[in-house]
């Protein structure tokens, strides 16, 4: 009987020793957090941003708003660089587009599952075996980023040049998009929303991949199609992420030809840019 109360014993103070540790290892955290929101944000970091046409389209109070969203991006993810240095510029490029996406849709969620961001100084070389008929080939592709529901990757060159010359797509804006998408534990084109919007959501993006569908499978009289191109019609997913650069850097191409994607990503992301 004894033996038996000694471990009950042992283990009620390992178990109040985790609580414990719990507790005080979340108030330094939301003590450290709260650290970073108050302190101001250096005149040679808003330089940076200020080269980058988005920001400045911003008014005051979403800038100052995406600066402290930034500050606490950059200090809660690790930024690893491969064959390259990581400098600030890398961050908070990389920070203001990522915490963009999110400006109107919750200002307390910094991509909680997210960890990594790793960087590439070029477009990377992915290498991957596939099979047709039962042959096997080692095949190349180029990528500029990648997305999992802990880790993003991106070519810096590329992220670059898109972040201060907007044009038609967004590596980075891509693929948050995709960590977007993987919030509610789904990756299927379908970011976190309220119930009561789900139906006409799916309607609209469903209606739309499936014409695009159409046109890739005939390749020709592609219309309006061109604007979206073949690579989102890949899967919900490539879809979701490839309006969604559209919904950002070509805002009246997208109002005018599919005004209703548009006004459902408007309703979602609450923002509004004029080209």
């Amino acid at each position: 009987m004894d033996y038996y109360l000694s471990v009950l014993i042992i283990l009620f103070q390992i178990g109040v020793g985790i609580f414990l540790f719990y507790i005080l290892f979340s108030r330094y955290k939301k003590k450290r957090l709260q650290k970073i929101l108050n302190a101001p944000f250096l005149k040679e970091h808003e330089a940076i941003l200020l080269k980058i046409p988005h920001y400045n389209k911003l008014n005051q109070t979403d800038q100052r708003d995406i600066q402290k969203s930034i500050m606490l991006f950059i200090n809660t993810k690790e930024f690893i660089g491969v064959h390259c240095i990581v400098t600030m510029e890398m961050k908070l490029v990389i920070g203001f587009y990522a915490c963009l996406l999110l400006l109107h849709v919750s200002k307390e969620n910094c991509y909680e599952n997210l960890k990594t961001i790793i960087i590439y100084p070029n477009t990377i070389i992915s290498k991957e075996i596939r099979s047709n008929g039962g042959i096997y080939t080692n095949e190349r592709f180029l990528l500029e980023g990648q997305s999992a529901s802990d880790t993003v990757v991106l070519s810096w060159h590329e992220a670059k040049k898109e972040a201060y010359h907007p044009s038609h797509g967004n590596v980075i804006i891509h693929e948050f998009a995709h960590e977007i998408d993987f919030m509610d534990g789904k990756v299927d084109g379908v970011p976190p929303m309220p119930a009561s919007k789900y139906e006409a959501w799916a309607r609209s993006l469903g209606r739309n991949f499936i014409a695009l569908n159409k046109v890739v499978l005939k390749n020709r009289e592609w219309g309006k199609y061109k604007l979206l191109g073949s690579y989102a019609s890949t899967n919900e997913a490539e879809f979701f992420a490839v309006i969604t650069e559209l919904f950002f850097e070509k805002p009246n191409a997208l109002k005018e030809e599919f005004p209703d994607l548009y006004n459902e990503l408007l309703g979602f992301y609450k923002i509004e840019f004029l080209e």
